[in-house]
């Protein structure tokens, strides 16, 4: 069996993600938590399901989504991942934590860059890369075949889409990722969104107002 837990961190109300196993193999997706309470939340929910983390899986830079990202880097050992589209916005992402206040953000270095359409396994879980650009140059989802989930970052949300007014965005890539990469997923597809609510590809499909099937 596999599980999943989200948790709503910084004042962005950014949604990072625990799955894990019954043998405890898990990965950590967009640790956004910056506050040592949001820490030592995540940290005693990890204890408490023993939890043995293998990754840091983001689906992009923004700051928003790497607030955490060292702190899991230096806690557990763990490699961090990313596209290699995303380098920009990784490399920007100091600027960023001084502008939208955030004094004590530390800068993480990836080891590992994905590979679009690579399957990443961690114990019974195994996660294929889905290149959704748009939001960000080298967003990705991480789809999770056997339970029907993707975990789909600032791409697709419960009756919305994600911004395209920052720099490196693409509204027409955006789009066009929804469209070939998500809504060509089963309908009852569930996806956990890096903000809000979940939601099903087949919900979207018919009743999101801004793209639809």
């Amino acid at each position: 069996m596999i599980y999943q837990e989200a948790f709503t961190c910084n004042p962005f109300q950014e949604n990072a993600y625990f799955v894990w196993d019954d043998a405890g193999n898990g990965i950590v997706i967009d640790p956004g938590c910056y506050t040592y309470e949001e820490r030592k939340e995540m940290q005693d929910f990890i204890e408490s399901k023993g939890i043995k983390l293998h990754y840091i899986l983001n689906t992009h830079a923004h700051i928003d989504h790497v607030l955490g990202v060292a702190y899991f880097q230096q806690t557990y050992k763990i490699p961090f991942c990313l596209h290699p589209f995303d380098k920009p916005l990784l490399d920007d992402a100091i600027n960023r934590a001084q502008v939208y206040g955030f004094p004590h953000f530390q800068a993480a270095e990836v080891d590992r860059w994905l590979v679009n359409d690579e399957q990443i396994q961690v114990g019974e879980m195994n996660f294929k890369i889905l290149f959704v650009p748009g939001h960000a140059p080298g967003h990705v989802a991480f789809y999770e075949a056997s339970m029907g989930w993707v975990f789909g970052g600032d791409v697709l949300f419960k009756r919305s889409i994600g911004r395209t007014d920052f720099p490196l965005c693409n509204h027409a890539d955006l789009v066009n990722s929804i469209k070939t990469q998500l809504y060509t997923l089963p309908g009852e597809t569930t996806i956990f969104p890096g903000h809000g609510p979940s939601t099903t590809i087949s919900e979207e499909k018919i009743s999101n107002p801004f793209v639809k099937a």
